[in-house]
């Protein structure tokens, strides 16, 4: 994957921290959600549902890219699955994402040689700068690195890996560097600047009622990308 011209704007989905309407499934109410972030703007959707038993997850991801594939916007919104490789090949999604307890990328990419379409990608999550290098050199396409803020959703990964470790890593591989934890309006631009090639948030996709409204306010952070590297 090249390094993108646009500043990559990531939601990850956590279908528990949805405010639910009387009635409606958090499965229900998730896919709603993802419809106006794709309507909004966004570039890239992690559907990142742990407990998911693999059929809901089928369901789940299928909704997601119909809501892509239904938009009016220009952009192609990629569909990334967290950990499930056979539900993301099998929804014929944009790609899989691999945390640490995924199976190790090198595994992932050695499987997927020779079959994978152009376009899946393979990303990992790395919260060290040896974990970002050896996942650059394991194949993964790009990475997400944190948490660069403070964030109660990233506690288990230790406390905030900040700017400096963020540019750091963003120097140190050629791939796209997403930052993730404890990104808000106002910290995404300094992120930016740091080299990152986007962002990735669960709260500041879920948290605010009119994402459109949202975006249009931050159309600073919409510029081209720049990196320092």
């Amino acid at each position: 994957m090249k390094t993108p011209d646009k500043f990559i704007l990531c939601y990850v989905t956590d279908r528990q921290s949805l405010h639910i309407a009387a009635g409606q499934s958090p499965e229900a109410a998730l896919a709603q959600h993802i419809e106006s972030a794709v309507r909004a703007g966004v570039d890239w959707i992690q559907i990142r549902e742990k407990d998911l038993p693999g059929r809901n997850l089928m369901d789940l991801t299928r909704a997601a890219m119909r809501a892509c594939n239904n938009s009016s916007a220009q952009n192609r919104v990629r569909v990334l699955v967290n950990d499930r490789c056979d539900v993301a090949w099998a929804a014929g999604a944009a790609g899989v994402h691999l945390g640490e307890k995924s199976l190790p990328m090198r595994i992932v990419v050695h499987a997927l040689r020779g079959r994978r379409p152009e376009h899946f990608l393979v990303g990992t999550s790395c919260h060290s700068l040896d974990g970002a290098i050896r996942a650059a050199e394991e194949g993964s396409d790009y990475l997400f690195f944190g948490p660069v803020f403070a964030t109660p959703s990233k506690v288990e990964f230790g406390g905030p890996q900040g700017l400096g470790k963020l540019a750091e890593v963003c120097r140190a591989v050629s791939i796209p560097v997403i930052a993730i934890g404890g990104i808000t309006l106002e910290n995404a631009r300094a992120c930016r600047d740091a080299g990152a090639a986007g962002i990735a948030a669960i709260r500041l996709f879920q948290q605010n009622g009119d994402l459109a409204e949202m975006f249009r306010s931050s159309a600073s952070q919409r510029m081209h990308h720049n990196p320092h590297r």
